[in-house]
């Protein structure tokens, strides 16, 4: 006697019935793998975004302190901000720009040209220059210190624009602490452009120079984006080296500068040191909204081929 299969009418009963409980595994799914994911996102931006709050509600504060911790933005006011133009904050805005430029286009320029010649010609001590480079940077600033500022007391007696409180004499140091660096870092982003475009420049009669400028500095362009960022962010929040170096209230950057508002605890003023913060952080901010395309593929591709 065979036994014939039996075939299940799909009704809409069980077409509902089917339909809610995989919805019911899928939701128990979603909790399981992937409803973590949310809260622990939800925890990293509170605790990024908290400090930021937190300053710009006291920077609007018009008490001047960080007493309304507890309640924020309870009073809403421009007072601090408009206190900023009685003191020296704009001239020590100026100041940073100026240096935080400066150093910047050193280190690109430096930094370009160094990276170029150890990837682009073969000499005596080539490598040896590169580990050289690589181990002094394995040295923190602090070790040096003390015979920056005594190199350039002695070289402030025969050249005073190289000497102490000069914000030349504090660009050179930066210039000659970051080389190092970003020459290695840049020498691995010279080494993925091609050599045969190189060779191909010069069939046609292009000198090093042209070859240098016209075609290679072109192509590196995110290398040189992310270096110069950095370096400018580095200069932007440097305050041991631009304390030591600058001693007059008029050449001070904005870190030394409003370090001295909440140096003295009981006479701190952190409605002008949070005004101040807020807006000297906008420079930075519109650095990295001007170069944010370039910054992934310059930190990342030179990492490929070194």
């Amino acid at each position: 006697m065979s036994t014939q299969p039996q075939t299940v009418t799909e009704t809409p009963t069980t077409r509902r019935a089917y339909s809610a409980e995989r919805a019911a595994g899928l939701r128990r799914r979603w909790w399981r793998e992937v409803s973590w994911k949310y809260l622990l996102a939800v925890v990293v931006i509170f605790y990024a975004a908290f400090p930021l709050v937190y300053v710009l509600s006291a920077a609007l504060s018009s008490s001047g302190g960080l007493s309304g911790s507890s309640s924020l933005f309870r009073s809403v006011s421009l007072d601090n901000f408009a206190r900023l133009n009685g003191t020296s904050f704009w001239t020590w805005v100026g100041n940073t720009l100026v240096i935080g430029a400066a150093t910047s286009l050193g280190t690109v320029l430096m930094g370009a040209a160094a990276a170029y010649a150890f990837s682009r010609f073969r000499f005596a001590g080539r490598r040896g220059g590169l580990t050289t480079l690589l181990i002094i940077q394995m040295f923190p600033q602090t070790v040096a210190f003390v015979a920056v500022f005594l190199m350039l007391l002695a070289l402030g007696n025969v050249v005073p624009a190289l000497g102490v409180n000069s914000k030349l004499a504090l660009i050179c140091v930066y210039l000659g602490g970051a080389l190092g660096a970003n020459a290695f870092l840049m020498f691995g982003f010279f080494n993925t452009v091609p050599r045969e475009i190189d060779e191909s420049a010069r069939v046609d009669g292009a000198s090093h120079g042209q070859i240098f400028w016209r075609i290679i500095m072109p192509l590196v362009t995110p290398a040189l984006a992310v270096v110069g960022l950095l370096a400018f962010i580095g200069v932007f929040g440097d305050f041991i080296l631009a304390r030591i170096i600058l001693t007059s209230q008029h050449n001070w950057t904005l870190v030394v500068g409003m370090y001295q508002w909440v140096s003295e605890e009981q006479n701190a003023n952190w409605g002008l040191f949070t005004a101040g913060a807020v807006i000297a952080a906008l420079p930075i901010l519109v650095a990295f909204l001007a170069f944010q395309r370039y910054i992934v593929g310059g930190l990342t591709a030179g990492s490929v081929k070194g």
